[in-house]
């Protein structure tokens, strides 16, 4: 770990191109609940863990350009703090924990930076920079773009914590998956994923709000709640992941409450699963994000064509966007230090101003060593069905009928995350797709194809 902030920090640097001045970030703050004494669980800012990896709150950090010489500033602790928080360690401690060149108190970082007598480079951030960086000559924009662009492209060992937090997540799924029954309630799962991946995997933190949808709540897309019956004949969507030193993990699963697929739910399944392949089977460095939307959508028309959900030529189905009534978010996001990850619309790149696609996080052409999510999804959504019944220019595309026998179906996702390789990509997600595979689990459980061992 020490070895890759340092390689981090010299990407950066490098990116930067800038061969004077200093680097300065604020880490993240102790957390409290409101206001309140009451702390909460730290997690680091983003982009100094990036390069810095330092763990304690309250902390700044700085890159000299010139050589690249490191610098920590950690908070001056009164000795009584040791009562509540344990031993009260010198800069010495951090200077070899993290392997930095220089460490210092936090009341030292201006008079620090003053004898270095050079442009500051930062980035604007939440929490706020100290007040006392308007003294000195600051560039806000140079900082942020050679982070992002450093932050896109995963470095080996990057790539190697995110197999490791991927692995973690994908065995919580399928466990979760093999303990599924109905009369069960929504959290309960969620209580055990978090579970596992604590026990298992060390991960303290998830990359974000667990979502565990059943029935109709599948289909509410950042579903929050986590907290009704899990009933027989329900579809299940749990969309979860693990957190590991700030990487992220982002895996859905979708499968049926009691292990066995309904002929409507191997439908709508199958549609989600067969845009997700098409997408997967062309990704390689070169090729456009948007297109893989693009293609995923089309992939979805094509499955609703062929179980008469909707009916008319797939020319006019397209430019009338009926796949954005099933399918209104985007196909992946970049993925690394953040669940929505950086680096996804470069400078001056522009969102499409079009139903589903507007909503897709990432706009550039794929490279090498990029960490995506491959997210397709298929829902019933009152909000957007409901006004398309009755709107003359949409309703003729439908089968309403058929349609309205699953408006309380909820949604199937699934969701992997892939690398960029030389020639396609490598999926990191280890969790069964084939709707053989999901029941074969869930039924005897146990499978071959996914059995896990823990080692990073």
């Amino acid at each position: 770990m020490i070895k890759l902030h340092k390689n981090n920090r010299a990407r950066v640097v490098e990116k930067l191109h800038k061969k004077e001045g200093v680097l300065f970030f604020k880490g993240g703050v102790t957390p409290n609940c409101y206001d309140t004494d009451k702390e909460l669980v730290f997690r680091q800012e983003s982009n100094f863990q990036y390069l810095f990896g330092v763990e304690e709150p309250d902390c700044f950090g700085a890159i000299d350009l010139s050589n690249c010489a490191s610098y920590l500033f950690v908070p001056r602790l009164p000795a009584d703090y040791a009562v509540w928080l344990g031993t009260i360690h010198p800069p010495a401690h951090f200077q070899k924990k993290y392997n930095i060149d220089h460490v210092l108190y936090t009341d030292e970082a201006e008079s620090t930076l003053k004898t270095l007598q050079q442009t500051i480079y930062t980035i604007k951030s939440v929490p706020e920079l100290p007040a006392w960086l308007s003294g000195f000559t600051v560039d806000n924009d140079k900082a942020k773009e050679a982070l992002d662009d450093c932050r896109l492209i995963k470095s080996e060992e990057e790539i190697k914590l995110m197999r490791y937090v991927n692995k973690i997540s994908s065995y919580a799924h399928c466990e979760v998956m093999k303990a599924c029954k109905p009369n069960m309630k929504e959290f309960e799962l969620e209580a055990m994923f978090l579970h596992l991946i604590y026990v298992n995997g060390r991960c303290r933190h998830t990359a974000y709000t667990c979502i565990c949808g059943s029935g109709k709540n599948g289909a509410t897309l950042h579903y929050p709640n986590n907290d009704k019956d899990i009933k027989q004949g329900h579809m299940l969507l749990l969309d979860m992941g693990a957190e590991y030193h700030c990487y992220c993990s982002d895996i859905t699963c979708s499968f049926p409450a009691d292990g066995k697929f309904t002929h409507d739910q191997k439908e709508v399944y199958q549609i989600v699963l067969d845009a997700q392949q098409a997408v997967m089977a062309v990704m390689k460095p070169g090729v456009a994000w948007e297109d893989m939307h693009r293609l995923a959508e089309k992939t979805i028309l094509e499955g609703l064509l062929k179980y008469n959900f909707i009916q008319g030529p797939m020319e006019e189905l397209r430019k009338n966007h009926i796949s954005a009534l099933f399918f209104p978010h985007g196909l992946g996001h970049m993925l690394g230090l953040d669940t929505h990850d950086v680096g996804g619309y470069p400078t001056g790149v522009q969102r499409i101003q079009e139903p589903g696609i507007r909503y897709l996080r990432a706009r550039r052409d794929l490279q090498k060593g990029m960490i995506i999510t491959v997210e397709p999804g298929l829902y019933f959504i009152d909000a957007l069905l409901l006004p398309a019944f009755e709107n003359p220019n949409l309703n003729k595309y439908l089968n309403v009928d058929k349609i309205k026998r699953f408006m309380d179906f909820g949604g199937v996702r699934l969701e992997d995350d892939v690398v960029v390789t030389d020639t396609g990509i490598e999926n990191l997600t280890i969790c069964p797709r084939e709707i053989v595979d999901v029941e074969a689990l869930m039924e005897k459980k146990s499978h071959p194809k996914f059995t896990f061992n823990f080692g990073l």
